[in-house]
């Protein structure tokens, strides 16, 4: 019995897709348990991907022409490299659409990007109980163990600019 062959594309977002994108950021946000922490509204994205300063890209896949699945980066900068990096912020596939290699179109087009634009690392963060780090792993990527991540949100921000 032979598998059924599907047709996955990936394409760059485009700004008519803000509501999509909306909705793939809110179910990525039900699948981590993290949806009272989904704080953008459809025009923050559009603004912050489509606006007058872009700080994010985004690539669309899709399943014959059913989306699929998203991912979305930005250039970080390594001055121990001295070049750009590519920092994955988001990957997700609609769980029906798990297995036929969705994730590893958009992971591969990533890296094409990363490449083309001279990037010296591609990088993600992945929850530690997330399934998907054995993805990862699959294609080369190394947990770095010696790294912490810190964070400041909102309110910590404002103290901290306001600190003398």
């Amino acid at each position: 019995m032979n598998p059924v062959k599907h047709n996955i594309t990936v394409r760059a977002a485009k700004e008519q897709d803000s509501p999509l994108i909306m909705d793939l950021v809110r179910s990525l946000a039900r699948f981590e348990g993290l949806s009272d922490r989904v704080l953008s509204t459809e025009d923050d994205l559009r603004q912050a991907l489509f606006g007058e300063r872009s700080y994010a890209e985004t690539i669309i896949a899709e399943v014959d022409r059913e989306t699929a699945g998203f991912i979305i980066f930005y250039h970080n900068f390594s001055s121990f490299a001295g070049k750009p990096g590519l920092y994955i912020e988001d990957i997700f596939v609609y769980p029906r659409f798990r297995g036929l290699g969705v994730g590893k179109e958009l992971m591969v087009r990533c890296a094409q990007i990363a490449k083309e634009r001279n990037c010296g690392r591609m990088e993600w963060s992945v929850l530690d109980w997330n399934p998907a780090r054995r993805f990862y792993e699959h294609f080369g990527g190394e947990l770095q163990k010696e790294w912490l991540l810190y964070r400041l949100e909102k309110k910590g921000i404002e103290e901290l600019a306001q600190r003398k």
